[in-house]
């Protein structure tokens, strides 16, 4: 989870009072050796924020003028203690902008996040999502630094329970092993349902997850119901050329090949769904999302994929 911006904020950044003249920042930068100088934050006598300029406004402007005048009072800006870590770098990426001031609940302006540390926050969010993709969730650095046993420790419950995974899903191949036996070529295609299942699940869930983390408020509904019209029109595309290469290249006949598009249909649709379903359903427990794109994500697709590829198979079969 995200952490707060408290040990990431500087103040040691060039500062300047409504009525000063922008030409004082001559002898403040030859005089101080800042940890940001992309901008300079305009305050008044009680130290509250109320705009801020460029250094390229600044060399721009002529000297005379005051820090008022040249000022942007339209301030993209974070609370402290309401805003994480993470959250502080999308607000720098969505705004263009190499530094985020923060200020309290009256507006006093306390430092800003600083280039460097966005940076820094963008890397280690970035490995801790792909750590946790991988259903290992400890702290970014003992993860890289542990050793065998830790490293063993952290990596083996989500095994686990892919290994559980593994042998509930063997149950359904062998719960359907009589229309497996009288069509052997269905067997043919599990690897490519399942591979399928994933792909489609592993990319729903990296746009919802990201879409989780960049937008404050998210239509739920609305938005799986786009997933379903773009799955729709992604598993007809798939369907169309599973049903051609089974009947051309394979010599199937027209009931195996379209159990095979009727089931590639229902599997990227299932997929799709679950891959949006689970993280949202993490999120609304205040859980990080990025967990049920790992094993757990998997393990259900997988299962998910063989009861309905299995079953519609089985199912064809007894009617025809």
């Amino acid at each position: 989870m995200s952490k707060l911006v408290e040990n990431i904020i500087t103040s040691n950044v060039p500062i300047l009072f409504l009525e000063d003249k922008i030409s004082k920042l001559t002898n403040v930068f030859s005089e101080h050796k800042f940890d940001d100088l992309n901008y300079i934050y305009v305050v008044d006598e009680n130290q509250n924020l109320k705009g801020v300029f460029s250094i390229k406004d600044f060399f721009l402007n002529s000297k005379d003028k005051q820090a008022k005048e040249i000022m942007k009072t339209d301030i993209v800006k974070a609370y402290l203690g309401k805003i994480t870590q993470e959250k502080v770098a999308i607000l720098a990426l969505k705004n263009n902008l190499k530094a985020i001031p923060i200020v309290d609940e009256n507006d006093k302006f306390l430092g800003i996040v600083s280039s460097d540390a966005i940076l820094k926050i963008l890397h280690l969010e970035n490995v801790e999502d792909f750590l946790r993709s991988a259903g290992i969730g400890s702290p970014v650095r003992e993860t890289l630094e542990g050793d065998s046993f830790f490293l063993a420790k952290v990596r083996t419950p989500w095994l686990i329970l892919g290994l559980v995974g593994g042998i509930l899903a063997a149950f359904v191949v062998e719960f359907f092993e009589v229309s497996l036996k009288s069509h052997f070529i269905l067997a043919s295609f599990i690897p490519l349902m399942v591979y399928i299942a994933d792909a489609v699940g592993s990319q729903t869930q990296t746009l919802f997850i990201r879409n989780l983390v960049f937008e404050e408020k998210i239509n739920f509904l609305k938005y799986i119901l786009k997933e379903i019209k773009t799955g729709i029109m992604i598993s007809l595309v798939l369907g169309f050329i599973l049903f051609s290469i089974s009947v051309f290249l394979f010599k199937a006949d027209f009931i195996i090949s379209s159990i095979l598009a009727i089931s590639l249909l229902l599997t990227v649709l299932i997929a799709m769904i679950v891959g949006v379903l689970i993280p949202w359903i993490l999120y609304k427990f205040k859980k990080d999302p990025a967990i049920g794109a790992g094993p757990f994500g998997t393990i259900i697709r997988d299962i998910l994929t063989l009861v309905i590829y299995l079953g519609i198979s089985s199912l064809v079969f007894l009617l025809f």
